[in-house]
């Protein structure tokens, strides 16, 4: 049933009329609103960003040059690194068949804060991909030239992700020269893993995103810290004359040492599932992951994952947000059903249901205290009929569904590309998750859902050429809230909200945005995150009721003592 609601999304999405998704309400050109450049001349690809909020310092990797920048203002170079590649290596790089001036650059891929003192960097480096250790303090390579295959692409144009786990990178790209052997690897000196070779594990995926959850300190089931994956792969359930793609989530667990005699330093621990991003009363199906952003906040009860997500054949434009609950995701990969190759050639269906035993302990689970009361103290200790199992079985029959049974956001005649998500307290009390979202032609999309649906508060175009939004990072920083977005040919960094460019209260209101509020005393709008105090009087409602306005008055000075004063009725 879900396959034929697949393939009648193309008919559908040609027939699709109506705008989908809010209008943005206000719209910034790039020369209305005051945004921080950074960008220098012969230099491209500034698309690696590594924030180091402690430091105040922004880390920008482009082709072939690292630089820091002060993070308050990234105008402001603090150090610059040049990394280029040798003569010789960008010659033999030519000689089999690639572009001497544009691929046989070191794009700089890896940039992973590894301790205080050192940022663990990688580069492509000709087609030849090379890890090294940048010192923070003299800002120098330490020569080490680590291979660095399986930590960084060969291919600049190639799909990959990373994340540093207590000095371990996890790590998703491509193993080989030709990018046909994909792997989810993880650097360490004591014990490297990585997936097995084969397509039931990874099928021609699109990395977009990796990050770790940490075990909640104070559960009793000694649980272990995991990594989670996000990449679009080509199906391994179903074949058709075209390749079906398909979102995915994967995890390993931190802990992991591979098995002893199976799985020999290879993950016991990967699994993966289908990620859902539908509007199932109009047959839409988004399959193309496109960025994943996991908020983690005090105020949450468990972490939740945003995704933004677009159809495979994309005929209108269409774009959206899908957000999944952690607990949901993993209950699939602790109570769910597997999969199995089918046995029986059944047309286009090549993987069905695992209804048979499952072994003990679970394939695939992390090692947790309910193992080591069995005696399994590692991976090491599994017996090989729970490890042969994870090895034929590493994709989950369960989906993993998204808060609500449906999209956050979706819009038409646009294509997200990035997505970060910041948690506000408005004036009231009430908790806002905000959006931003970039998109392939530069602009940045602020939205939040609230009682009566979503509402997409500004457009921000942050690329006067309108080149598409390659990274985005969110800087939380108390009192000091910003976003850097990286593109091709720069660093662009801009403020949350824009609240002084509303210049009446009821401008201001009407705007619904969490961190602007009218301060009637001034007569501005005003950025409430950037004041040392509340006051009572401030004038804020998401709900857009701005009638509150119109009860404010203030008292001019020379009718109270030479002293400015306000009355809210």
């Amino acid at each position: 049933m879900a396959l034929c609601a697949f393939y009648a999304v193309w008919c559908l999405l040609l027939e699709v009329a109506i705008a989908f998704g809010p209008v943005p309400r206000i719209t910034w050109e790039h020369k209305e609103v005051q945004l921080i450049h950074f960008n220098e001349s012969k230099v491209s690809n500034y698309s690696t960003l590594l924030l180091s909020e402690d430091k105040n310092v922004l880390y920008v990797g482009a082709r072939e040059v690292i630089f820091a920048l002060n993070a308050v203002n990234i105008a402001e170079k603090q150090h610059e690194l040049h990394w280029k590649v040798t003569e010789d290596k960008r010659t033999k790089c030519a000689v089999k068949g690639k572009s001497e001036q544009t691929e046989c650059r070191n794009y700089v891929r890896v940039l992973q804060q590894l301790n205080d003192t050192f940022l663990y960097v990688c580069g492509t480096n000709a087609f030849q991909p090379t890890c090294d250790y940048l010192n923070l303090i003299s800002f120098e390579l330490g020569g080490k030239n680590e291979d660095g295959k399986g930590r960084c692409p060969f291919d600049p144009a190639q799909s990959y992700t990373s994340v540093m786990v207590d000095e371990e990178l996890y790590s998703g790209t491509s193993y080989n020269f030709l990018g046909s052997e994909p792997i989810i690897s993880r650097h360490s000196h004591q014990s490297p893993l990585r997936t097995e070779y084969a397509i039931p594990w990874l099928n021609e995926p699109n990395f977009v995103f990796a990050d770790v959850i940490r075990a909640d300190p104070n559960s009793t089931d000694g649980e272990d810290d995991k990594i989670y994956f996000f990449f679009t792969e080509v199906s391994v359930e179903y074949e058709f004359v075209g390749k079906l793609m398909i979102p995915r989530i994967a995890r390993v667990c931190k802990r992991d040492q591979g098995g002893l005699r199976t799985l020999q330093k290879k993950w016991t621990s990967f699994l993966k599932a289908r990620l859902i991003c539908t509007i199932p009363d109009k047959n839409l199906i988004f399959n193309v992951i496109n960025d994943v952003f996991i908020l983690k906040s005090p105020t949450l009860k468990e972490p939740v994952i945003y995704g933004v997500f677009t159809p495979q054949l994309n005929n209108v434009g269409l774009s959206a947000v899908c957000a999944y609950n952690l607990s949901t995701v993993e209950e699939v990969f602790s109570k769910g059903k597997y999969m199995q190759s089918a046995t029986v050639e059944q047309s286009h269906t090549k993987w069905v249901r695992y209804n048979g035993e499952i072994p003990n302990p679970r394939p695939g689970a992390c090692i947790n205290n309910e193992a080591r009361a069995s005696n399994y103290m590692s991976s090491l200790n599994l017996p090989d009929k729970t490890l042969q199992f994870v090895k034929d079985h590493p994709l989950m029959d369960d989906s993993v569904t998204p808060m609500g049974d449906r999209p956050r956001l979706v819009k038409r005649d646009v294509k997200y590309t990035q997505i970060v998500v910041d948690r506000v307290r408005a004036l009231n009390g009430t908790i806002y998750d905000v959006m931003f979202i970039g998109t392939d032609r530069g602009a940045l999309h602020k939205a939040i859902s609230y009682e009566n649906g979503m509402h997409i508060i500004e457009e921000t175009q942050l690329f006067p050429n309108f080149e598409p939004v390659q990274t985005l990072l969110l800087s939380s920083k108390t009192g000091r809230r910003y976003l850097f977005a990286g593109s091709n040919s720069g660093v662009v960094q801009s403020p949350v909200a824009f609240c002084d460019k509303y210049t009446t209260c009821v401008d201001c209101v009407l705007a619904r945005d969490p961190y602007c509020s009218w301060k009637p005393l001034e007569a501005s709008c005003i950025d409430i995150f950037k004041e040392s105090e509340m006051e009572r009087n401030w004038i804020q409602n998401i709900g857009g009721d701005a009638s509150s306005c119109s009860v404010c008055s203030a008292q001019p000075p020379e009718k109270n003592g030479g002293t400015s004063t306000v009355t809210c009725d």
